[in-house]
């Protein structure tokens, strides 16, 4: 029994694994038959979301450092694309070159940002990241004179569309009988990036850096004095944070094809912070549980606000977009209220927040122990 119980749950964990991957490569083709293709569209920005969200899991989740200015990073990846892939400066540098300078671009402004604020904490921290991200938008805003650099706020047009080789993500393609037209292929491309981030993000976790940004969460004094590098260690959290960010943002620049200030405000570093704290800080399937709720949630109101009023009252008593922010906010309160560890905490957290977790925790244990 001891010796067939293990075979079976490994059997059971493959065929849960089998489906899965089975209904991520038939999602895009589900989505676009019962929701149109636009949805199709919209999941490919809930993965850029999901990669954002990941990367700020390992400076807030991982580290415990809240960052609200992570939309910069974003930004440098997305303008980096697009300066040296469009007619602005006449440069079309391939992909495979442009997507990794982005990142190590962002992260090169990850350790600018961490080093000046290794010493600061909590609130500070937090006002110190929101200044830096509000810079770094301003400073694209107004970079159009004396010379023109990122064309101010009008943005950036005409970015090269992303190609891997000869082959164009911007175009339809065949296989095999079977159509796939751009925002099937993007959707691929993303979903493989994102699969990507998550197997970086768990080899991170579970390695001695990951303990160690974890011990800095938990208490830089006691990490200090076990011999952990707290300042090393917190600058690596802002560049790998930072890094994925950039990468993230190179995608997104050549998947919309246009980018300009206005996308990288306060309100999109905020909406990156509720993915990772509604789903679960520090936990990977949380915080890809909350970049997809966040994103699809309110897109899903939109869309239904208004057929829904017509339904019940015969006319629009709200508008879509008014209703459509209200409801996600009392959404948001309401999941802080019920489940102030998230949606999908970590086991640690879990037990920190919820009164009696660690006693159970440990009776559990000593169940197990006794088992055996």
């Amino acid at each position: 029994m001891r010796i067939g119980r293990p075979v079976e749950n490994k059997r059971k964990a493959w065929l849960a694994f089998a489906a899965l991957a089975v209904m991520l490569l038939v999602l895009p083709f589900a989505t676009e038959a019962l929701l149109g293709r636009g949805w199709v569209r919209i999941v490919d920005f809930a993965l850029l979301y999901i990669m954002l969200a990941l990367g700020l899991n390992i400076v807030v989740g991982y580290a415990g450092l809240l960052d609200l200015g992570y939309i910069a990073f974003f930004a440098v990846g997305a303008y980096c694309y697009a300066l040296l892939g469009s007619p602005q400066f006449g440069l079309h540098l391939p992909f495979w070159i442009v997507l990794p300078l982005g990142a190590l671009l962002a992260c090169v402004f990850g350790v600018l940002l961490g080093a000046p604020t290794l010493r600061l904490r909590g609130d500070y921290l937090a006002i110190v990241t929101l200044g830096f991200g509000e810079i770094i938008r301003i400073f694209l805003n107004n970079l159009n004179a004396p010379v023109n650099i990122t064309n101010g706020p009008q943005g950036i047009s005409m970015i090269d569309p992303i190609r891997i080789g000869g082959f164009s993500l911007n175009s339809t393609h065949e296989l095999l009988g079977i159509t796939f037209p751009p925002v099937h292929l993007y959707y691929y491309l993303f979903l493989g990036v994102t699969l990507l981030v998550i197997f970086v993000s768990l080899r991170l976790e579970d390695s001695r850096i990951g303990r160690a940004w974890m011990a800095i969460r938990e208490d830089e004094v006691a990490a200090s004095a076990m011999g952990i590098n707290t300042r090393n260690i917190k600058l690596l959290a802002f560049a790998m944070g930072a890094t994925f960010g950039g990468a993230a943002g190179g995608l997104f620049a050549g998947f919309q094809g246009f980018i300009s200030p206005e996308s990288f405000g306060l309100t999109e570093s905020v909406m990156v912070v509720c993915m990772v704290v509604l789903g679960g800080m520090g936990n990977i399937g949380g915080v890809v549980l909350g970049g997809a709720l966040l994103v699809l949630l309110p897109e899903a109101l939109r869309h239904g606000a208004g057929p829904v009023q017509q339904v019940l009252f015969g006319k629009m008593l709200v508008d879509p977009e008014s209703l459509r922010m209200l409801m996600f906010g009392l959404a948001l309160v309401l999941v802080m209220l019920w489940r102030p560890a998230g949606l999908w905490p970590s086991t640690q957290r879990r037990r920190e927040l919820t009164p009696g977790a660690g006693v159970a925790h440990q009776e559990q244990e000593s169940v197990y122990d006794a088992s055996k």
